[in-house]
């Protein structure tokens, strides 16, 4: 299974995968000005700028419904395979995807956004439905659809599930072994899966605002923690600072690892970490109650930032100063072992040695938290993400009971990704994440040459801004763009 799952990795994660990334980044930088860049106050004022709805959540709320997606175990056991098979320089790229990526985010949000619907009392949206809407282009949204619901409904969370059950074996140990038809399984595994499915299915029964309450607590808080944790190991280990800056920025262009492993490896965890591309951040943000879709799409842009440029080089500098990593050369061997042999890359162990080795028995069990909380959250979203693309085909194609299906099939993705091997977990995960990523990337570079609807709005929107308005207003029929039902029936 996990040979076969490697094989068409290979295939869904080529080189044009990653070039298409970095491309359509840097595209959308410059035909946008890099918005990322020129709007940063921008992006920081609108966060507390608009409020929730009895249809939608505020714009604070869906970012951290989408930061949820974000900021989870790519941030922690991500970045450590980056670094792992990749070497150290595989962390500037990740950089470069984010920094890159934010102008991709800005224009699948704000397309979100136009092409959002009102649906049982709730806004929804997604690639799905601007691919159809603005696309015109019925099956390829379906296929979008069918694909995001199969990842993040069933890939993607046993990445999550598998790396809060390794950071727990890691922190309490295994325990006692018992033997199941998953073979021979820790107690630890056992009941931290348990415990999970048992608290994910509490939150998810109870709908978006459940979802959209529980992650605007949890995640800010974890996030800050997380970081000050990062910031006190990087300060005690200051002197190590400059020669790992230094190490980051020359691996990346002559790395240990291979020039191309490192631009891969950077991409593909990047990608996974922040989602830019991905399409999984039009879900929240085509929820949230803005004035304009711009203001949405500036906030999303804003996300990648948090997720990368702050939690993820958090990880990535308490591995590096520490020297808590291997650099894998392939076939069991290694270019650089600082760790044990048996420790997978593909997991938290990294990180929590690297915090343990400063904080003696409080690094391992602080990481074990903080990832519990950044995979938990992201589970919600990923869930949230799975219902809202149902709700797209079920617009047209109804089947009884359809989001308690969804619910029991991702629960039982979360057990079985708990138990299972890391490898084999984050291979079905990034499959999940790279079949979206093509899906959304071309169809967004298709969009701008059919109509450039994201760029309309942002130029739209810096018109009133320098008007000095004080209540925003969109109107896509005088833009010119067609099929936003909703900013067309808000204005009459």
């Amino acid at each position: 299974m996990e040979s076969f799952v490697n094989q068409v990795n290979a295939v869904v994660w080529s080189p044009a995968l990653v070039y298409l990334a970095l491309g359509a980044g840097l595209f959308f930088s410059i035909l946008t000005r890099f918005v990322q860049v020129r709007l940063f106050r921008e992006m920081v004022h609108l966060l507390f700028s608009s409020k929730s709805s009895d249809q939608g959540i505020s714009s604070f709320q869906a970012l951290s419904v989408s930061l949820s997606g974000r900021v989870g175990t790519g941030n922690i056991a991500g970045v450590a395979a980056a670094i792992g098979f990749g070497g150290p320089g595989a962390v500037f790229w990740m950089w470069v995807v984010a920094f890159l990526g934010a102008s991709t985010a800005y224009v699948e949000s704000t397309l979100g956004q136009i092409y959002k619907e009102e649906d049982e009392g709730q806004y929804r949206g997604g690639p799905a439905f601007y691919i159809e809407k603005a696309m015109g282009q019925k099956w390829y949204a379906w296929l979008f659809a069918v694909t995001t619901i199969i990842a993040t409904g069933l890939l993607l969370p046993g990445v999550q599930a598998n790396s809060i059950a390794n950071a727990a074996e890691v922190a309490l140990g295994p325990g006692q072994m018992i033997h199941t038809g998953f073979g021979s399984l820790g107690v630890t595994k056992i009941a931290t899966a348990v415990a999970v499915v048992t608290v994910l299915g509490f939150i998810i029964f109870g709908g978006v605002k459940r979802i959209a309450h529980f992650t605007q607590i949890v995640v800010p808080f974890m996030a800050l923690a997380y970081i000050v944790v990062a910031v006190v190991v990087v300060f005690l280990n200051i002197s190590e600072l400059p020669g790992v800056v230094s190490l980051i920025f020359r691996d990346a262009f002559t790395p240990m690892a291979g020039f191309g492993a490192a631009i891969g490896w950077g991409v593909k965890r990047g990608v996974y970490s922040n989602e830019a591309g991905q399409g999984t951040g039009p879900h929240a943000a085509a929820a949230a109650e803005v004035q304009h879709p711009a203001q949405q799409g500036l906030v999303q842009a804003f996300s990648v930032y948090i997720d990368t440029l702050f939690v993820c080089s958090a990880t990535a500098f308490m591995i590096l100063i520490t020297g808590a990593y291997n650099v894998h050369a392939g076939e069991g061997a290694f270019l650089i072992q600082n760790l044990p042999a048996d420790l997978a890359a593909n997991s938290p162990a990294f990180t929590q040695y690297a915090v343990e080795g400063v904080m003696p028995g409080f690094g391992k069990p602080f990481v074990a938290i903080a990832l519990f909380f950044f995979a938990f959250t992201t589970l919600l979203a990923y869930y949230y993400i799975a219902e809202t693309n149902v709700a797209y085909l079920r617009r047209t194609f109804k089947i009884p009971g359809e989001m308690m299906i969804l619910k029991v099939a991702l629960m039982a993705s979360v057990f079985y990704g708990a138990v299972r091997t890391a490898n084999l977990a984050w291979g079905l995960g990034d499959i999940g994440v790279g079949l979206m990523a093509w899906l959304n990337i071309i169809a967004i570079l298709i969009l701008f040459l059919m109509g450039r609807p994201a760029l309309k709005a942002l130029k739209d929107y810096e018109a009133q801004r320098k008007a000095g308005v004080k209540e925003y207003s969109f109107d896509p029929d005088a833009l010119g763009i067609k099929n936003a039902d909703f900013w067309s029936n808000k204005k009459l």
